[in-house]
Order: structure tokens, then C-alpha cells, then sequence
């Protein structure tokens, strides 16, 4: 569990290249200094996903210089909240941290802007 006097939220997917990514800049946009924010990657791609990238950069969010992290256990650990994203049994589930949702979003790789 995080230390830290506020909540702490890891987002995960498997590439960490576009949905977690996402939710976590919305995330640290809207939350500011009151939550701190982390992304992580099952298998982590080379690189991020240049549609997520400009579809952010279109609502003013940058993250061109973010790149995708491998998901480690004192990420999770450091974590108030694991929330993974699309991934089924391919994001390990954390007891007590772990929310699993479907977001009802589909991976940006099959879609174009």
C-alpha cells in the first residue's frame, strides 16, 4: 500500500501503449496533486500508440514523451488500486487492489482516428 497522504491508482493494460496510458493522463489531468498516477504493461510495446498520442494532444494533454513501462510488483505494491483494462488473464490480478472493469474500450490498435 502507498504511503503517501493521497490515493494511488496503477492502470494496466498489456502493451501500456494506449489505453492505460490514457487513463492515466485523464487521471493526472483531473486529479492533479490528489492522486498520485501510475501505467504499467503486461508485455510493453516498443513504443506508444501515435493515435493515443494525437487524441490526447487534441484535448490538450501531452504524453509524446511517455513511454511504455513493464508492470513489476513494487508498482503494484506502491498501488492503493490496480485497475486493469482489457487485458483478461493476461494482467495478473492483485488481491485487494485489483478492480476489473470493462471499460467498453477496445484496443486503439484496431482503430484509426
Amino acid at each position: 500500500m502507498s504511503t503517501s497522504p493521497v490515493p494511488s491508482v496503477l492502470f494496466v493494460c498489456v502493451h501500456n501503449a494506449g489505453r492505460s496510458q490514457m487513463a492515466a493522463a485523464f487521471l493526472t489531468r483531473l486529479g492533479g496533486d490528489r492522486v498520485q498516477v501510475r501505467s504499467a504493461g503486461s508485455a510493453p510495446a516498443s513504443a506508444m500508440n501515435l493515435a493515443v498520442v494525437q487524441a490526447l494532444g487534441e484535448v490538450g494533454i501531452d504524453i509524446s514523451a511517455e513511454t511504455p513501462k513493464v508492470l513489476t510488483a513494487e508498482a503494484v505494491q506502491a498501488s492503493d488500486v490496480v485497475i486493469t483494462m482489457g487485458c483478461g488473464d493476461a494482467c495478473p490480478y492483485f488481491p485487494r487492489r485489483t478492480r476489473r472493469r470493462a471499460c467498453g474500450v477496445t484496443a486503439f490498435k484496431h482503430h484509426d482516428l
